[in-house]
């Protein structure tokens, strides 16, 4: 992180405008944001903690705790859920023994809920980081983690 930080500086500026396109540098390369990191980012940025917090809990795309190596989203769309997003997601979690925004054991997979995937003619689908499942059922979704 103490290497990512310089760079993403130096590539936005240390500027309050600078917060958002910062937090989504160090979590691309993170996976989530550390605490570490607001408390830099705060002092480098001259900023309270609290307001960042506050950046991070708006928006849903920031995480801050750790994930697993992949991420699994379900679709919840209004087509995905015409189309059985609802046993696509308690399959996921039956199969990985997990619950939603929960981490598998081993730290392989965390498993998310999204509003739109944005393939709703592909209905129901999932995504295995930036891979996107489509028409899936009980018996593909185990063949697709199977693959993991």
């Amino acid at each position: 992180m103490h290497q990512t930080l310089p760079a993403l500086y130096q590539s936005f500026g240390k500027r309050h405008d600078s917060l958002i396109p910062i937090l989504q540098g160090i979590q691309n390369k993170l996976k989530y944001i550390p605490k570490e990191a607001i408390s830099i980012i705060a002092n480098e940025l001259s900023m309270y903690e609290s307001d960042i917090y506050g950046v991070i809990t708006f928006y849903t795309q920031f995480r801050l705790s750790p994930v697993g190596q992949h991420i699994i989203k379900v679709c919840k769309g209004t087509a995905c859920h015409v189309g059985g997003a609802e046993t696509v997601g308690e399959a996921v979690s039956e199969m990985l023994q997990i619950s939603k925004n929960e981490t598998s054991r081993g730290n392989k997979f965390t498993l998310e809920y999204v509003a739109c995937l944005g393939c709703c003619s592909l209905a129901p689908v999932m995504m295995i980081d930036d891979k996107v499942y489509a028409h899936l059922t009980k018996e593909k979704i185990k063949k697709i983690l199977e693959e993991y």
